[in-house]
């Protein structure tokens, strides 16, 4: 707030507050002024009912008694119709011991009928009262009941004893009779539910009510109100006195602040077109005062500043031109997270931000958390060690908003109602990676190849999101410029990075299986064999080939026998454990290295794969709605390491040696293979130099340039284990 607007406040809260005080004080004067008068009239207006419906109920004793003291039946009948004829009851009724009507006068109320003595317990149609009748020696004969109804004239009567408005409840939430007018009775109602006891409502309809019984002596559900009795017009005085003083005060408060603050008007606007970027803002000097020493000092603070921004946009077009070098640099690593870390300390040194993340997108449409820096007292969960418990659904918040619309976003926080998995900050600043368009850049006028529209012209790997600037300040137009720029190159250094890694997968695995091919089988089988000699361990490989494959393109077609090949493999997957490797090695012919096992271990593998591949034909396609059952079985032949064989390939073909001798002996079972001579071993040096081999892989125990070792590539494991 400005300097005049707090003067103005001043002033008006030392004027008006005396003035607001003195009217709500006669405001809620009035108010309990003219409460406990209606509480006071309501009081009277109570005792009122309770000594009419008394003498009403003693009216109706003594009516039913005068009937019961009468002996002879006859005559007692005759007194009955007298007593409703003089007016004493509205009806008589007589009873025998059994409770069966004797005798009733025509034309009485409605039930149901209300004993004056008990509580009601439904709608109320007339007060009665009953004697009991008894001869001379006090047998009982039977009963007296004398009633009056309780209609709309009986609770008029009331309203003009009490001069009170009077309502008799019916059925709960409803009125049974009312003297209220039309407009009011919702209202009077309503309050009715609210109080209980002797207690006085207001009704919102300006009118109190307070209910009446029911209770001993008055079994009458009543409730009785009346209007409010404050002078008409009194708050719409008030209110008025109150805005007249207001603007009397407002007045006189801009007047007193204007002359107050005259001096410093020519400095507030120089300043705020400093605020809008324009740092030639000067301010004339006009005295040797205060004022005058603040101005003269904001000038020389002016012309500082513009140096200082002038030397910070240099550096920062400097920082830019880095960045971009780096970001061709990063094009040529395949180390993503070298890459992230990377991206997300340069975008942090180039904003000047206090924290940051890198989060890319996994396959279920949620943004994971890959690197992040300063992020210590903002973590959305309890686990801030592990980058991946950063975890934002695409579409859910400010990251997630980025990479479902391929649109940056900046701004200050605001946090959200549900919460959304982001960390908490003051500012932030979030672009996407967006991969590049394969259909490059679109021509105006022309839509995407596709016919969409609106298909976004390129997919988002991930987002990097940047929080709470050095100095407190927002990130600007120009950090986004930059960042989207620098996100660009990081894009496709990601990029590269997953195209690197899918093609290696490609190149070591058969595409219809799924299993690994002959060329990564050749490097696993010298990795596997330098490991056995290295630990003293047993290598076994089975040879596996489906029986009568052929027969089986040629009866249902390549189709069937595709499908044949990826059940098979399926097959082969469930039966192996996890350190297991199958291979494809061509056609329908596949291997299984068993790393650490010996001939006995081999074979009850083999015995499995045999039993999961024989018990269950395998379902295909057929030509009708039924699919085709095809019976498949497999030969499998098996060799060990060192015992079959003393290297690699002589393992392999040992392998395949029994292989032969399994479809030889009528297919459908496995064959070990025969014992080999011993080979003479010799230690041979090994080079510690980088040396690639003619087949172009990398060997087990190699070193690499870096001067590690490395025992090539190795994929996850396919199998599922057993």
């Amino acid at each position: 707030m400005t300097l005049r607007g707090r003067l103005t406040v001043a002033f008006l809260v030392v004027v008006l507050g005396p003035v607001l005080l003195g009217a709500f004080f006669v405001g809620t004067t009035l108010s309990a002024v003219d409460r406990s008068r209606a509480t006071e009239r309501l009081g009277l207006a109570a005792a009122g009912v309770r000594t009419s419906v008394d003498a009403l109920c003693q009216q109706l004793r003594a009516a039913a008694d005068a009937v019961a003291l009468v002996a002879d039946p006859a005559a007692r009948s005759r007194a009955a119709d007298q007593v409703v004829g003089r007016g004493l009851a509205a009806a008589v009724v007589i009873a025998d011991p059994t409770g069966r009507t004797s005798y009733a006068t025509a034309g009485g109320p409605p039930g149901p009928w209300q004993d004056c003595a008990g509580a009601p317990t439904g709608p109320v149609g007339a007060l009665a009262v009953q004697v009991r009748l008894r001869d001379q020696a006090g047998a009982d004969l039977g009963a007296v009941a004398a009633a009056q109804p309780v209609d709309p004239a009986f609770v008029a009567r009331l309203a003009a004893v009490t001069g009170v408005g009077v309502t008799l409840l019916g059925a709960p939430g409803r009125i049974a009779h009312t003297t209220e007018d039309q407009e009011v009775r919702a209202a009077v109602l309503a309050a009715a539910r609210r109080v209980a006891g002797d207690r006085v409502t207001g009704a919102g309809d300006g009118r109190y009510v307070r209910r009446v019984g029911p209770s001993l002596g008055q079994p009458l559900p009543l409730v009785l109100s009346v209007p409010e009795q404050r002078p008409p017009g009194l708050y719409g005085a008030l209110v008025a006195a109150v805005v007249l003083a207001a603007l009397l005060a407002v007045l006189a408060a801009w007047r007193l602040a204007r002359v107050t603050t005259r001096p410093l008007v020519e400095l507030a606007g120089a300043v705020d077109r400093v605020a809008h970027g324009d740092l030639t803002a000067r301010v004339p000097v006009r005295s040797r005062d205060e004022i005058g020493r603040l101005a003269g000092a904001f000038n020389r603070m002016t012309r500082e500043t513009g140096s200082y921004v002038a030397a910070l946009t240099s550096s920062r077009d400097q920082l830019r031109n880095h960045l971009v070098v780096l970001g061709d640099t990063l094009a040529s690593t395949h180390d993503l997270q070298r890459i992230l870390r990377v991206i997300l300390d340069s975008a942090v040194a180039g904003t000047g931000a206090r924290a940051g993340a890198v989060l890319l997108l996994d396959g279920h449409g949620v943004l994971v958390g890959q690197c992040v820096e300063g992020l210590t007292g903002r973590w959305p969960t309890e686990d801030p060690a592990d980058p991946a418990t950063l975890r934002v659904p695409v579409g859910t918040g400010v990251v997630g908003a980025v990479a479902a619309t391929g649109e940056p976003l900046r701004g200050r926080w605001a946090p959200p109602e549900a919460p959304t998995g982001e960390p908490t900050c003051e500012t932030y600043v979030a672009v996407p990676f967006a991969a590049p368009d394969p259909r490059g850049p679109e021509r105006p006028g022309h839509p995407p190849a596709d016919g969409d529209p609106a298909a976004p012209p390129s997919a988002a790997l991930g987002v990097l999101a940047l929080y709470d600037r050095l100095g407190g300040d927002e990130f600007d137009d120009d950090d986004l410029v930059m960042l989207r720029t620098f996100a660009g190159h990081a894009a496709v250094a990601v990029e590269n990075v997953r195209v690197h890694e899918e093609a290696q997968r490609l190149s070591l695995t058969d595409p219809l299986t799924g299993l690994w091919n002959y060329r990564y089988l050749r490097e696993s089988i010298r990795r596997e064999v330098e490991r056995a000699n290295r630990f003293g361990r047993m290598l076994s490989v089975l040879a596996l080939d489906l029986d009568r494959f052929k027969h089986v393109n040629d009866t249902w077609g390549h189709a069937a026998g595709d499908a044949v090949l990826v059940e098979f493999a399926r097959r082969v997957r469930g039966v192996i454990r996890e350190v297991d490797l199958a291979f494809r090695h061509g056609g329908e012919e596949f291997v299984v290295l068993l790393p650490e096992t010996d001939a006995r271990g081999a074979t009850i593998v083999a015995e499995r794969i045999g039993a999961v591949v024989r018990d269950q034909p395998v379902s295909v396609d057929g030509h009708g709605d039924e699919p085709l059952r095809v019976p498949v079985t497999v030969s499998i032949g098996i060799a060990v390491y060192p015992d079959h064989a003393g290297g690699g390939q002589q393992v392999l073909d040992a392998a395949d040696d029994a292989l032969y001798a399994a479809k030889a002996a009528g297919r459908d079972g496995y064959r070990l293979a025969p014992a080999g001579d011993p080979v003479p071993t010799q230690e041979i040096p090994v080079v510690a130099a980088t040396v690639t081999p003619p087949d172009g892989l990398p060997r087990a125990g190699a070193a690499e340039p870096s001067g590690g070792t490395s025992s090539g590539p190795h994929p996850p494991r396919q199998s599922r284990g057993r």
